[in-house]
């Protein structure tokens, strides 16, 4: 008797049958299948290929004429023998005697019925929702009574910001159709130039002088002058050796070395523009601090007449933390700044470098320039040697007489729209 020989084939591991893609095997949860030509499959893949837990994600759909079939290879439907184990799948070649071998993924055919669809469609909605709507939803549900009052407080403050939120935009949308967006950009200009001019001290007009235009006594009283004294007397008296220790320091502003650099040999205008320098020295120091929590902010050589002139005129009252607070605000920077081109004209015989006081008062060009033109000065450009033998240009301020018109915006904004 002989034994029978079994047929044999070689085989040939191909990988998956097509990139990305593995060969389908199905399993239906609900039987066998009897009529395999009756059915329509559909393959959807994740189109994500960045994110590796994405990427290989496929749902399988089959339908028939009876009822429709699903089945995924991610989530809580998904065979757990994909990952424990390989499937694959054989084609014989009869004719090489081949056996081509690819790999494969089992799914799960699950009936699909119109009640689980429309079950479904929350899920995906909840999907959407954010962390803290879903922390809300569990209050709804688990809180304590707390934490719901909490929530629907919460819910509340939102309504009424949002409702807020919706008359604020239709007023703005009437305010526009009416004025009209030129109109109201005019404005804005306007106020702007109105909120500078509100800190200027008093410009005289009608001054056939220069030192006329703003007069000294709008900048110190007698009794405030006489009590610079004192404290100037250092100034009176600085010595190159010492003016040379302040820069390597960097005690003080570049303005106020080349003022000191510059004092006349004079006493009584030496006297005079001591006391002017140290002021504005002050000035530019008291102009860096935010809150003044103390009268002593300053050191306890400024003369208490001055500190009471200072807290007075370039601060305003603020409540904090159950106390008054002396604040320094934008608006007090802007009227610290006039005072001190104020200064630096009279002792710069009315003409200053404004590139040097926007560096020592750290304002941007277009914001020193701005003040400056608000003030009458009339701006020039100069080219200055440095110390790199290259050259630098800055900006001068002078005052003189006849002023110049009035500052305004308009013609500015005009050539930006042009622009």
């Amino acid at each position: 008797m002989t034994a029978e020989v079994l047929p044999t084939a070689r085989w040939q591991y191909c990988g998956e049958p097509d990139e990305r893609r593995k060969a389908v095997l199905v399993q239906f949860s609900n039987g066998k299948l009897q009529n395999p030509g009756n059915m329509r499959f559909t393959l959807y893949h994740n189109n994500d290929s960045e994110n590796p837990r994405k990427k290989n994600q496929r749902i399988l759909a089959a339908e028939t004429d009876r009822l429709s079939y699903t089945g995924n290879n991610f989530g809580t439907g998904a065979l757990k023998c994909n990952t424990l184990c390989r499937h694959f799948v054989g084609i014989l070649n009869k004719t090489s005697g081949q056996m081509e071998v690819y790999d494969a993924e089992l799914f799960n055919m699950q009936p699909l019925f119109e009640d689980e669809l429309v079950e479904s469609i929350p899920s995906l909605e909840s999907q959407t929702k954010s962390f803290r709507e879903k922390i809300d939803s569990c209050i709804e549900a688990f809180g304590t009574t707390k934490q719901k009052r909490s929530l629907n407080s919460r819910r509340m403050n939102q309504v009424g910001s949002e409702s807020l939120n919706l008359a604020v935009a239709k007023a703005a949308e009437n305010i526009i159709d009416t004025k009209g967006v030129d109109a109201l950009v005019s404005d804005a200009i306007q106020d702007d130039l109105q909120d500078i001019s509100l800190y200027l001290p008093p410009c005289h007009e009608d001054a056939t002088k220069p030192e006329d235009v703003y007069k000294f006594e709008d900048i110190l009283t007698p009794a405030e002058y006489e009590a610079l004294k004192i404290p100037s007397e250092a100034f009176r008296k600085v010595t190159s050796e010492e003016i040379l220790k302040m820069i390597e320091d960097n005690s003080h502003c570049t303005f106020v070395i080349e003022a000191l650099k510059a004092l006349p040999l004079n006493e009584e205008r030496r006297d005079h523009q001591a006391r002017c320098i140290w002021f504005l020295d002050i000035l530019l120091k008291f102009r860096t601090h935010k809150v003044i929590k103390r009268k002593s902010v300053l050191g306890p050589e400024v003369p208490h007449i001055i500190t009471s002139k200072l807290l007075k005129q370039f601060t305003c009252l603020s409540y904090n933390n159950g106390s008054l607070q002396n604040l320094i605000s934008n608006s007090m920077k802007v009227k610290i700044t006039a005072y001190v081109i104020i200064l630096a004209l009279h002792i710069s015989n009315f003409q200053i470098d404004l590139t040097v006081l926007q560096g020592d008062l750290k304002l941007n060009k277009k914001r020193m320039i701005e003040i400056a033109k608000a003030m009458r000065l009339r701006i020039s450009k100069s080219t200055l040697p440095r110390a790199d033998s290259m050259e630098e240009e800055h900006r001068l301020g002078t005052l003189s007489i006849p002023l110049p018109a009035a500052y305004s915006l308009e013609h500015q904004s005009k050539r930006r729209k042009v622009i």
